[in-house]
């Protein structure tokens, strides 16, 4: 216990962001965004005098709380402020720096699980069909789209994807998450198909006679960009008669949610998502439960 009285509340965090970096790979947003919340946490120990850590108690961890509650924090954000403290003082326990987690008995505030928008199958095989896949672009963006629902890719990891990273012999591609972590991902018989046939139709006439490591290219042999592709989905959407707001990442969603839905296990759908806390990749099982109920009632006699 002598350790953590003489070692200050910010070394404390310095050691704990250093931990998150090496041994879990964070992105520089999410260090930056936990960085933030333990100084604000470690502001707040300095204003009610506490000047160690392990002198923080239960009750002051709930005054905090109620404090950023004060300030005008949502339901949302006071919620990740308490992960990121438990996350804090786990590690500070198993450093042996303190002796018990005081946020270990608060339970997150609660608040309703907002849904991801999802499509259905039909909507999604009707948005593939979109795109005019005898064009060049069109080829190409039929590609892009099936590769992204294929895969459950982010937006900046489709756009990224070089040539080398698609193995369509094996059905296989390979991205870097976030946080540089690769992953393979299996891609269906539709995506090979339509990068296929763009990598033999489209690409040599867009690329003229530029190269590119990039799979996807626009003009000059450039990469796609992700303002480009936001606006070539909502394009297809209008296309394709859709009212209701279309993005990318809503393709990720329908990805996840479809093979919930099929009955795939959850941790395989966590490693194709790339999620690091499988906390993140359980909100898709509201979905697929929420699509079970619509068809027992739809379907059941007595529904």
């Amino acid at each position: 216990m002598g350790q953590s009285q003489n070692a200050s509340v910010h070394q404390q965090i310095d050691r704990y962001i250093n931990h998150l970096l090496v041994e879990k790979g964070l992105a520089d947003a999410t260090l930056s965004s936990y960085s933030a919340d333990l100084q604000r946490f470690s502001d707040f120990l300095a204003s009610q005098k506490i000047r160690a850590v392990d002198q923080a108690d239960t009750a002051a961890v709930l005054k905090y709380l109620i404090d950023l509650r004060n300030e005008g924090l949502d339901i949302r954000s006071r919620a990740r402020h308490l992960v990121t403290l438990r996350g804090f003082f786990r590690f500070l326990v198993s450093e042996k720096e303190i002796s018990a987690d005081p946020a270990r008995l608060i339970d997150l505030p609660k608040f309703g699980v907002r849904l991801p928008h999802v499509l259905s199958v039909k909507e999604i095989a009707r948005l593939m069909e979109a795109p005019d896949a005898e064009k060049p672009r069109g080829a190409r963006d039929a590609a892009m789209l099936e590769l992204l629902y294929a895969a459950g890719l982010r937006v900046s990891e489709l756009i990224h994807v070089k040539v080398r990273d698609v193995n369509l012999s094996s059905g296989f591609v390979r991205v870097m998450g976030k946080g540089s972590k690769e992953r393979i991902i299996p891609i269906g018989s539709h995506a090979i198909d339509r990068i296929g046939h763009y990598n033999e139709y489209a690409r040599p006439r867009l690329l003229k006679h530029h190269t590119s490591k990039f799979l996807f290219v626009a003009r000059a042999g450039n990469p796609m960009t992700r303002q480009g592709f936001w606006k070539l989905v909502r394009q297809y959407a209008k296309k394709a008669g859709f009212e209701k707001k279309v993005s990318p990442h809503t393709f990720r969603h329908s990805f996840a949610s479809h093979l919930l839905e099929g009955g795939a296990d959850l941790r395989a759908v966590q490693m194709m998502l790339g999620h690091a806390d499988i906390a993140t990749t359980q909100i898709y099982t509201h979905v697929a439960r929420e699509h079970m109920k619509n068809m027992h009632r739809q379907y059941h006699p007595r529904g």
